[in-house]
């Protein structure tokens, strides 16, 4: 089910319809799964679309494939893994073709990914952030919006990598 804001709230621009199409997309090996249920309760609060991909068993490497292959589905769409230190996951992320991903530990990074680098995917490490932080991060990160321009030049270069 798509959560949404009230009505009141909603900005009738393509932009903002987009918005309500994205899905987040979150997953976590063991070392993760506590801090993902804070991370997809805030998120689902937020009345944002969660998508769980959490398996029982998963390695951090097949628990980033599965959110990658999610959020490569629609253009709109962003993800969040966590592990036990999110360096991992962020460099399985690395390797899929036309991902931009970040490990972060801090709001001001999660935001600024999204901002100057259109990060699609965030990392985090469960043993690094505690549940407030993590929260934030998860917030600044969902609700940052590229800002193109002369950003672009890098994130094109930052494509043609893999």
């Amino acid at each position: 089910m798509i959560r949404r804001p009230p009505r009141s709230t909603l900005d009738r621009s393509s932009a903002a319809s987009d918005v309500y199409k994205r899905q987040i997309v979150i997953g976590a090996d063991a070392a993760g799964l506590r801090l993902k249920e804070v991370v997809k309760d805030l998120l689902e609060k937020e009345n944002f679309h969660v998508v769980d991909v959490t398996a029982e068993g998963q390695d951090f490497v097949d628990v980033t494939l599965a959110v990658a292959a999610e959020v490569n589905k629609e253009e709109q769409n962003l993800g969040i893994v966590i592990d036990a230190y999110g360096a991992g996951p962020f460099m399985v992320a690395t390797k899929i073709k036309g991902m931009v991903a970040a490990e972060v530990s801090d709001e001001r990074s999660a935001y600024m990914t999204r901002g100057h680098n259109n990060s699609r995917m965030i990392t985090m490490g469960a043993e690094i952030v505690g549940d407030e932080l993590a929260k934030n991060i998860a917030k600044g990160f969902v609700n940052g919006k590229y800002d193109g321009g002369r950003h672009q030049i890098r994130v094109d270069m930052l494509n043609k990598m893999c």
